[in-house]
């Protein structure tokens, strides 16, 4: 399998090194060596001419640059990963992946979270914007930032299934039951995952770390309890890249810094690497 990666040195539309060098620590450790056909590499950058001061404006330049990248991924090796970075990326990767295979591209997303991210300026009670961008990639809120990501068609909310759901907000959790998102269970999740790919052209598997148990992520601000362990991610994620529809598998909000910061980061090690060795199974 040929790799494109894809990493991401940003929190939303700020400089981060610290995202980025979590991502080249995986890369350095070998979480890509199951891709025997080699490994592409490419760090978006926003140039500083190009930043305004306004955060949606710069999250979404940001955001097109990450677009910009998939794009190029996709039509260079056909198979992206994105590593790095936070969940409010996520517009690029669907802008990405639109620009590669046609706006009217049915493009679905499987999303292994602990949250929905399905946040809108009214239903936020924290107001990070982190917590929004499903929302944004679904067209409910945020239209420059999605337009800036180069996202030209919003994601139709029956084009995503959410994995290892845990912890919504009220009003965000009564806005997901009103649209056509599937929330499934371990157990539902290969139905759901058979019945997207049957309906869409490609899927974007996106992976928060904070899917994740509590303690195999010390050190994420969003960790919650009761969550799977690093193998049962891993088993989830086969279950989807065994449709044989996966364009794009993003890891993000690994967020490895400060004490149990080497958990954090062998826990990511195990989801990445064997993410990408059952991808590489798949594609041979």
């Amino acid at each position: 399998m040929n790799l494109y990666l894809v990493e991401i040195a940003y929190q939303d539309g700020e400089e981060a090194p610290e995202r980025g060098r979590e991502a080249a620590e995986l890369r350095r450790r070998g979480a890509y060596t199951a891709a025997a056909g080699g490994v592409q590499l490419e760090i978006p950058s926003l140039p500083v001419t190009d930043r305004t001061g306004d955060v949606i404006t710069d999250l979404g330049r940001v955001c097109g640059q990450v677009a910009t990248a998939v794009e190029r991924g996709l039509k260079t090796c056909g198979q992206v990963a994105v590593v790095g970075g936070n969940c409010s990326h996520l517009p690029g990767v669907i802008g990405g992946m639109q620009r590669a295979l046609g706006a009217q591209a049915r493009i679905g997303l499987v999303w292994f979270d602990a949250h929905g991210d399905f946040n809108t300026p009214r239903t936020t009670l924290t107001g990070l914007l982190g917590g929004m961008p499903v929302a944004v990639a679904a067209g409910l809120c945020h239209a420059p930032w999605r337009s800036l990501a180069q996202q030209s068609a919003p994601l139709p909310t029956d084009r995503i299934v959410m994995y290892g759901i845990r912890n919504l907000d009220p009003d965000e959790e009564r806005l997901i039951r009103a649209t056509d998102i599937e929330i499934v269970p371990t157990e539902g999740l290969a139905e759901a995952a058979t019945r997207l790919a049957r309906d869409c052209d490609a899927i974007d598997l996106h992976i928060d770390l904070d899917v994740l148990d509590a303690a195999l992520g010390p050190t994420l601000p969003t960790r919650e309890p009761n969550g799977p362990g690093v193998e049962s991610v891993v088993r989830a994620a086969e279950v989807v890249l065994g449709t044989g529809k996966v364009a794009v598998l993003s890891l993000m909000a690994i967020f490895a810094s400060g004490p149990g910061q080497k958990t954090t980061m062998e826990s990511a090690f195990g989801v990445l690497s064997g993410t990408v060795r059952a991808w590489a199974g798949s594609a041979g």
